[in-house]
């Protein structure tokens, strides 16, 4: 065997992982489109200045620099980058496309790349499904991303889950109340952390970063519950979004509002979202919140625009491991034999009226030994055998074997193409 090796945090995707992928990405997008978002597709690439700058001093080391072409490279010099989400493509896109009409909605099922450690359910290239709404600042728009994550994940069978809900305006007020505005990046990089490394390491990690003692302990004892001075505004917009994602279908036992959720992006001015899997022992499942100055920083123009991410890795890591996927392992619905070389002909048309009916039909490139080619139907997850001998092609019929219930029967192809449609 050659000596050959993927690149750390890298997969092949072999059918029957992409099968079950595919059933999750189908399962989002037709949820996506049920609330009116239209599909984007950008680059896999932007120019490096596009990137770095938007989402902290943390998440710019995970940027996959790419080196110039010729003497650039020689240098070590880099002017792109593969992208690290979704979010600041699509603001960059709104800055270069004023003519959009507001507000724009748009989804987006696509790579992304950073360069993380790899560990479960976390990759180093891996897809994301955002949602996202520009053009308005209504508290409406958060509430229907919320509810999109919420209808995605019921109908790709999730229960239990918990949507996390914060304001970033009350963690920079904390911040101000502790006299630690200047810290409050680092007071939120370490917050970020806190599912990670506890409330412990929480603070330990403050005190590295500048803050006092006095000022973590202020910190948490808000988190804990302790009034934040001036959050009255925000606070009453995180209210006015759950309702609002109640009235939209939102089973309100599944929102949480929790001041320790930070979300580590830099660009987030708002709401913030997080939805976790309590038994999941993974991390959050999906993400977002409001970035009302991002696409200012392309444009020069404010405007609003908040959004939503599904984790779509950590989502079939969970989904492999509960046993939820359907059975998608089946690559097609009908196998067809070639009897001899006489009867190829018979077959191939019978597969493309097949096709034609919508049917996933596969014909066998081996003539005879039907044995071994009803062997391999079964191993392809075939729901339906179709064989043309002799008698058939005389009689202008076929056989059609049900390979689940073993009920064999002689048909016309139109009858066949029929039954088989009828019980797809």
């Amino acid at each position: 065997m050659a000596n050959v090796h993927l690149p750390k945090g890298m997969r092949d995707l072999l059918p029957p992982a992409m099968r079950r992928r595919l059933h999750v990405i189908d399962t989002v997008r037709r949820v996506f489109s049920t609330f009116g978002f239209e599909p984007l597709e950008t680059p896999a690439m932007e120019r490096i200045d596009t990137l770095l700058g938007k989402y902290g001093e943390e998440g710019d080391k995970l940027v996959f620099k790419v080196l110039k072409r010729g003497e650039g490279a020689k240098r070590g010099e880099t002017d792109l980058a593969l992208r690290y989400d979704l979010t600041v493509p699509l603001a960059r896109v709104m800055a270069m496309n004023p003519s959009l009409p507001l507000p724009f909605r748009r989804y987006q099922v696509e790579p992304v790349w950073r360069a993380d450690r790899p560990q479960r359910g976390r990759f180093r290239q891996f897809h994301q499904c955002d949602v996202d709404i520009v053009g308005t600042t209504s508290p409406q728009a958060e509430a229907e991303c919320i509810a999109v994550v919420h209808a995605s994940l019921k109908a790709l069978g999730f229960e239990g889950f918990i949507i996390r809900m914060n304001d970033r305006r009350i963690l920079r007020l904390m911040a101000a109340a502790v006299g630690a505005s200047d810290l409050e990046v680092s007071m939120l990089t370490a917050l970020d952390k806190l599912d990670k490394i506890g409330r412990d390491g929480v603070i330990a990690d403050m005190l590295r970063r500048g803050l006092t003692a006095e000022q973590a302990d202020g910190v948490f004892a808000m988190l804990d519950g302790a009034p934040v001075p001036g959050a009255e505004e925000a606070e009453a917009n995180l209210a006015r979004i759950v309702a609002l994602a109640t009235e939209l279908g939102v089973d309100p036992a599944r929102l949480q509002i929790d001041r320790t959720l930070a979300r580590g992006l830099d660009y987030y001015t708002g709401p913030v979202f997080e939805t976790i899997l309590p038994e999941g022992n993974i991390g959050s499942i999906s993400g977002g919140g409001r970035y009302d100055g991002l696409i200012g920083m392309f444009s020069g123009r404010d405007v609003p625009a908040v959004g939503i991410s599904l984790g779509l890795e950590r989502i079939i890591v969970l989904m492999e491991e509960r046993g939820m996927f359907p059975n998608v392992d089946t690559a097609v619905d009908v196998y067809v034999t070639v009897f001899d070389e006489e009867r190829r002909g018979p077959s191939l048309a019978a597969a493309h009226a097949l096709r034609d009916a919508g049917q996933r039909v596969e014909v066998s490139y081996a003539a005879g030994k039907l044995g071994k080619q009803f062997k391999k139907a079964n191993q392809r997850g075939a729901h339906w055998v179709v064989t043309i001998g002799p008698d058939e092609h005389a009689a202008g019929t076929l056989q059609l074997k049900d390979m689940r219930s073993g009920d064999r029967l002689t048909l016309p192809l139109s009858e066949a193409v029929t039954r088989i449609t009828d019980q797809s």
